[in-house]
Parts: C-alpha cells; sequence; structure tokens
C-alpha cells in the first residue's frame, strides 16, 4: 500500500485560484447589491409613475371631451360652408337677375 504524502502548503496554483475564487466573489457581491440598488430605485420610479395615473386619466377625459367638440365645430362648419356656398349661389343669381331686369327696361 502505497500513500501519498499530503502536502500541508498549498501549491502556487491552489494559491492564485484561491485569490480568483475570493476576487470573483467580492466581485459578485457588489454586482448583487448593484442590483438590490437599482431594483429599489426602479420601484422608486414606477411608484412616482403612478402617482401621476390620475393627472393622466384627467387629461385624457380633457382631451377626449375637447376631441368631440372639435368633430362637432368642424361637422357644423362644413354644413355652414356648404349653407353659405347656396347662398352665394342665390345672391349670384338675384344680382344677375336684377342686373337683366335693368337692361331689359
Amino acid at each position: 500500500m502505497s500513500t501519498t504524502p499530503r502536502r500541508s502548503t498549498p501549491t502556487v496554483f491552489e494559491q492564485q485560484r484561491a485569490e480568483l475564487v475570493r476576487e470573483i466573489a467580492v466581485g459578485m457581491e457588489q454586482v448583487l447589491q448593484n442590483i438590490n440598488r437599482l431594483n429599489r430605485n426602479l420601484e422608486s420610479i414606477i411608484a412616482v409613475g403612478n402617482e401621476f395615473s390620475s393627472v393622466e386619466a384627467l387629461w385624457s377625459q380633457f382631451e377626449n371631451f375637447m376631441g368631440r367638440s372639435e368633430e362637432s365645430e368642424q361637422n357644423g362648419t362644413r354644413s355652414g360652408e356648404g349653407q353659405r356656398d347656396g347662398e352665394e349661389g342665390r345672391e349670384g343669381h338675384d344680382q344677375s337677375f336684377s342686373e337683366g331686369a335693368s337692361t331689359s327696361h
């Protein structure tokens, strides 16, 4: 039975590996802390945004109301324009009729 002697001192490779593992663990801990900080910041931003939801709803109602008012004004203007065109046509007809009547006398 042969036994290999165990060394009590780690090799250079093992020392470097242990140092790298420690650095990686420290780096991962920093990443985790930064992710947690980012998460808290995002949650606070979302909370602030949610506070404006009632204001946004009010502005949306106002916008919808004003949009309907503009549509009805445009529809009224279009029908008013048609009436004006008809009136102008009649006025032109009346003028030509009165001019024709004065020349025929």
